[in-house]
């Protein structure tokens, strides 16, 4: 299944972009998978019905390394405001060439509280004593944050609806129809352990 490309600029733009049609969010383990539904075990604890809209889109997630980006990559980093000042990536998502501007800017994001999703293009790359540090370039300005020497790094990778098994690891931007039931068109899925940090 080709990944749509209004999909996935839905899966990387501020909610508030979005209004009614604004995605919630699952990140969790997958319990059953049907034809039609995925159960997953959310990481938060309670089990969710997701529904599986026709032609829905199925993207994998495979290992990368912060030694990968390169000044000109595509980015998407998850960070937090530091103690010492700054802002620290929790994760980065270094997107195919083709998928260069998806989402671009900085915006609030859910993975943590006070995280911020920066999609971008790396205009600096330094590696120093405690990682890397990265600036980060869009339209509306730049962000410059550190990555630790541990930090998840993920790309993008090809997958199947084999791959959506019990057990697997999954990202869902998922949409709450006025029945309070959950949609979506795209999944992603962690591959070979990988989890999709996201």
């Amino acid at each position: 299944m080709r990944i749509l490309p209004a999909i996935m600029l839905a899966v990387f733009l501020p909610s508030a972009t979005l209004a009614a049609d604004a995605p919630t969010r699952v990140r969790g383990t997958i319990q059953v998978r049907s034809d039609t539904m995925l159960t997953i075990a959310t990481r938060e604890g309670p089990s969710v019905e997701v529904a599986l809209s026709p032609g829905y889109a199925i993207r994998g997630v495979s290992q990368a390394s912060a030694s990968d980006i390169k000044v000109g990559d595509y980015v998407g980093v998850a960070s937090v405001p530091k103690s010492a000042g700054g802002d620290g990536a929790v994760e980065v998502l270094i997107f195919p060439a083709s998928m260069k501007g998806t989402g671009e800017g900085s915006y609030p994001w859910d993975l943590q509280p006070n995280s911020t999703m920066t999609n971008a293009t790396v205009s600096n790359a330094v590696q120093n004593v405690d990682g890397q540090r990265l600036t980060l370039s869009y339209p509306q300005g730049s962000k410059t944050v550190d990555l630790s020497p541990n930090i998840p790094v993920v790309t993008f990778t090809e997958a199947s609806q084999e791959d959506l098994a019990g057990g697997a690891t999954v990202f869902v931007p998922a949409t709450k129809g006025a029945d309070g039931k959950l949609s979506t068109k795209f999944v992603v899925v962690g591959k070979n352990g990988v989890v999709p940090p996201m």
